[in-house]
């Protein structure tokens, strides 16, 4: 079962629906049968790479609020990642450029898997409010998860994969997206939006049924005493 997602490091929604995913690929029994994709997305890419514009600041401006109103705006978002384990700092989080942390994963993907830097970015930003906008702080962050330091800073010093970014949201384009989290599942089921938790699983087992995929036996019990395996019994 192939699953893409499109999203960006700095859509709080996009935190929570990966959150949702990966426990309702758990709780259905389907880890280990599910291929994860990680597509690109720009929810503004006209935001300056030197940008010190806070979160609050930048919705106020976008929506024409005061800045009362902005923080009001992110509490109900605050309180629903907090459902899913997640600790949101939007009082120090500031607008951030994506394009280079786009760039990265992309990189990441061709040296074999880009999850756990993808983890890592959304963490860094919304837990930890870094400036993943900025080369040092990604260089840090993809060291942190096993990457060589020389050769992130290479790669985010040039203008290496942005052209698979720019085709990863010229394919959402096509497909619909116009918003994100959006998850596609084999190409036939589209998800919008971090839905509830049983949204997922049920196209889950939909998908499964459909390819003959059976969910990972859940063992009762804690011990294996009374056992009698080819080399000795447990009593």
């Amino acid at each position: 079962m192939k699953i893409e997602i499109w999203s960006d490091y700095v859509c709080p929604f996009c935190y929570i629906g990966k959150k949702q995913l990966e426990q309702a690929i758990e709780d259905t029994g389907f880890a280990g049968q599910v291929e994860l994709v990680y597509k690109s997305y720009q929810l503004d890419p006209t935001t300056p790479v030197d940008t010190n514009v806070s979160t609050f600041e930048a919705l106020a401006k976008k929506y024409g609020m005061s800045l009362e109103k902005a923080k009001e705006m992110t509490q109900g978002v605050a309180a629903r990642a907090k459902e899913v384990g997640l600790n949101y700092n939007f009082d120090r989080l500031m607008e951030e450029n994506t394009l280079k942390a786009h760039r990265l994963v992309k990189w990441a993907e061709q040296q074999g898997d880009a999850t756990a830097l993808v983890e890592a970015l959304l963490h860094g930003y919304f837990i930890e409010a870094k400036r993943i906008g900025h080369d040092n702080v990604l260089v840090d962050i993809a060291e942190q998860v096993g990457m060589n330091r020389d050769e992130v800073a290479k790669v985010l010093g040039s203008d290496e994969y942005k052209s698979e970014v720019e085709s990863d949201i010229q394919e959402g384009l096509e497909l619909g997206v116009r918003g994100v989290p959006f998850f596609v599942v084999n190409r036939k089921y589209g998800i919008s939006g971090a839905q509830p938790q049983e949204v997922f699983e049920d196209t889950l087992r939909k998908v499964a049924q459909e390819e003959g995929l059976q969910p990972a036996l859940k063992m009762a019990g804690t011990d294996e005493t009374g056992v009698c395996t080819d080399e000795s019994c447990k009593f």
